[in-house]
């Protein structure tokens, strides 16, 4: 009885030698595929080539050791994205979507300008032709992003402003595509905004600098 089960022993561990011996020639044989395709979509031809040029300069080997912080740190270091997905499409292909960023306003900045993207970034395109507000001054981008959502909230609509003022003192006025301008306060904007556009079809120029008071062109 005893010498059987030394046989079965012997038997059980001689199959799983062959056996552990097949899989591990077949994992030694196995070559892991370099990246063959890389496919980003949502941008256009010539800002979806520079992307991917980039990527390309990290040398990818194969989809198992794709960095996920490379990738991460070039896509979002695009002015142009505003949010995105990476799927690794297995054996051999990244599959890179992205959903690009809209233009809100435009502002010189040293001599250039830059339109501002909802992302919060500065984006330099010379040959963008959107009509947006542009922006005089020098604002800090969390400032104009205050004033967008205070006019955003209010009862005029955000297209039908043609340019924003910002002066030193942190203050606003607003230009309005039929040249309409309203001179806002530093406090209280929004329900400034509000008790101003109650005068938009009289007037052309309306001050709401001064609390609970409308000053209006004669």
């Amino acid at each position: 009885m005893h010498q059987r089960k030394s046989k079965k022993i012997l038997i059980y561990f001689f199959l799983l030698f062959i056996v552990g011996s097949i899989n591990n020639i077949n994992f030694n044989s196995l070559k892991l595929r370099n990246i063959i395709d890389i496919n980003i979509s949502g941008l256009d031809f010539k800002d979806k080539s520079t992307l991917l040029k980039k990527i390309e300069n990290f040398n990818l080997k194969n989809i198992f050791l794709v960095s996920k912080i490379d990738l991460t740190n070039e896509i979002e270091s695009n002015s142009l994205v505003e949010n995105y997905s990476v799927f690794k499409r297995y054996p051999s292909s990244l599959d890179i979507n992205i959903k690009k960023t809209k233009f809100i306003a435009k502002i010189n900045k040293n001599g250039q300008i830059f339109y501002i993207g909802s992302n919060g970034k500065f984006v330099k395109n010379d040959f963008l032709n959107n009509q947006v507000p542009f922006i005089f001054g020098n604002p800090e981008i969390n400032e104009f992003f205050y004033i967008k959502k205070i006019i955003d909230e209010s009862k005029i609509s955000y297209s039908e402003i043609k340019n924003l003022y910002f002066f030193p003192s942190k203050r606003w006025d607003l230009e309005l595509i039929d040249s309409t301008i309203i001179k806002l306060p530093n406090h209280n904007i929004n329900l400034a905004l509000n008790l101003a556009i109650e005068f938009l079809n009289d007037h052309r120029f309306i001050d709401a600098r001064i609390k609970n008071q409308i000053i209006l062109d004669d």
